[in-house]
């Protein structure tokens, strides 16, 4: 077993303290494996078998990002993460799934989880997977972040603060990372293939419909009952502009 040891700087909370992740799954030898590999990366790990005992110990341990098995032996994946984000809207999921099931990864990033790898998989991608979920969360601050604004809507790489004319606009990982996207590059139109790359890391196998699902998702967050900021260009991809 072996991790990459030219990861970046080591990841903490921001009271210091080590970063928790959680790892459920049923198959023990592969969660002690994936367990030892988090570790090594300073990390604090739990692992659960069951999803009911993934919903207790997420309620207890509180983690910074979940490794989630879809398939379990009381209830699948999905219902786990739904219990989960009940509690905590912004956790960051990363599913595991058969490596043939396109439909799983389309129904967990659906769902809401933020990112999956498919068995077998290598552990410094699980690693490298997870440091970059966390990197979208408030876990570490990142050093370069500064205030974003285009017209009234604001954002605070920092803090992971986004408002829009002085209201808290509350998103999750992936969709606070999508937006980031866009307002980086204002009244720029960008592309599915161009979003999918940057805040989803690969070409989703085609899957452009989960581009569209979080753009809705956005505009029901930033745009409902406001003057349009994310606008459709038909057949070429999104772009957004400051409110008019």
């Amino acid at each position: 077993m072996s991790t990459s040891q030219t990861s970046s700087a080591k990841l903490q909370r921001p009271d210091g303290s080590p970063v928790r992740v959680l790892v459920v799954d049923d198959e023990s030898n592969l969660t002690e494996l994936l367990s030892m590999a988090l570790r090594y990366e300073g990390w604090d790990v739990r692992s659960a078998g069951t999803g009911l005992k993934a919903v207790r110990a997420a309620r207890e341990f509180q983690p910074d990002a979940v490794v989630l098995d879809m398939m379990l032996p009381d209830f699948d994946g999905l219902e786990v993460l739904r219990r989960m984000r009940a509690d905590d809207d912004a956790v960051p999921v990363l599913f595991l799934t058969a490596k043939d099931a396109v439909e799983d990864r389309v129904a967990g990033l659906t769902a809401g989880g933020d990112d999956y790898v498919t068995k077998p998989f290598s552990l410094e991608e699980v690693v490298a997977r997870l440091r970059a979920l966390m990197r979208r969360t408030t876990v570490v601050a990142d050093d370069s972040s500064s205030l974003i604004v285009v017209g009234d809507l604001t954002m605070d790489e920092d803090s992971h603060e986004v408002t829009r004319g002085g209201d808290e606009i509350r998103l999750t990982a992936t969709e606070f990372e999508l937006l980031r996207y866009l307002m980086r590059n204002p009244k720029r139109v960008l592309s599915k293939a161009q979003i999918l790359d940057r805040v989803w890391n690969y070409d989703f196998g085609g899957q452009a419909n989960v581009v569209e699902l979080y753009i809705s998702y956005l505009r029901k967050k930033v745009d409902a009952g406001r003057a349009p900021t994310i606008h459709t260009m038909r057949g070429v991809g999104y772009v957004l502009k400051p409110a008019e």
